[in-house]
């Protein structure tokens, strides 16, 4: 399988613009330009792509829609992007080293490209389209600007945030069942003889998620993060073997 460690030669082979950065790239795309791959591929850095009013070729009579898909490092990206060449967009690509030396500014959003895209309403779409229009403007700059464009990375994290709120908020069965399904695995966890004390990416392992995908779903819909979660439950289960052995 094909690994892209670099932008340079990931945009050359798909038919994205040169990068200007080797740690921080932000285009927009042209999708007639785009070449499909025909085998599934990784990119050993983090993307973040915005496609408005994106259509799926397999899905003719389906509503476009505008959506956030996420890229990490180690995720398959399969080939063919079943996309009808009709729909506009961006993309932001950021490097393993970038992340890791401005991590507070990340937050845990970029591997969601595991689990879900964040579907856009049209005005969040004209938020972001803003952001992005800086964005390339600083971008351009080069290095003369680039704690300003970093600013704006920040600030289109902060509202990949509130739009992740509003779209747990506004289907909230889809999510349901996470929740339900991690408390019924913290209640079999204790059913059976423990040798240590369960953390939050033990059960998101069970429940084949990443432990921050898991850890924003529980704390949006009990308003506590998964440790605390699981911190109340062993302070109950404890509470009730005190009652049932007072000696």
């Amino acid at each position: 399988m094909k690994i892209f460690r670099d932008f340079e030669s990931y945009n050359k082979s798909i038919g994205l613009t040169p990068p200007l950065d080797n740690n921080l790239d932000v285009g927009y795309y042209d999708p007639p330009k785009i070449r499909i791959f025909t085998d599934p591929v990784i990119v050993d850095f983090y993307r973040i792509s915005i496609k408005i009013k994106y259509k799926k070729k397999s899905s003719p009579d389906v509503e476009p829609v505008s959506a956030i898909f996420f890229n990490t490092p180690n995720l398959i990206i399969e080939p063919g992007w079943d996309a009808e060449p009709t729909y506009t967009g961006m993309y932001l690509q950021l490097s393993k080293k970038i992340i890791e030396e401005n991590r507070f500014l990340f937050k845990t959003y970029l591997d969601y490209g595991q689990h879900e895209a964040l579907y856009l309403t049209d005005d969040e779409v004209e938020e972001v389209s803003a952001v992005f229009r800086l964005m390339i403007k600083y971008y351009k700059s080069e290095q003369q600007n680039f704690n300003v464009l970093l600013s704006y990375v920040n600030v289109l994290v902060s509202l990949v945030e509130a739009f992740y709120k509003r779209q747990f908020s506004t289907d909230p069965k889809q999510y349901n069942y996470i929740v339900s399904a991690f408390q019924q695995s913290l209640l079999d966890y204790y059913n059976h003889p423990i040798s240590q004390l369960p953390n939050v990416q033990y059960f998101a392992d069970k429940l084949g998620l990443t432990a921050n995908y898991l850890g924003d779903i529980i704390k949006h819909f009990t308003h506590k993060s998964a440790l605390e979660n699981i911190h109340d439950f062993i302070i109950k289960r404890a509470k009730e073997l005190l009652l049932e052995n007072q000696k």
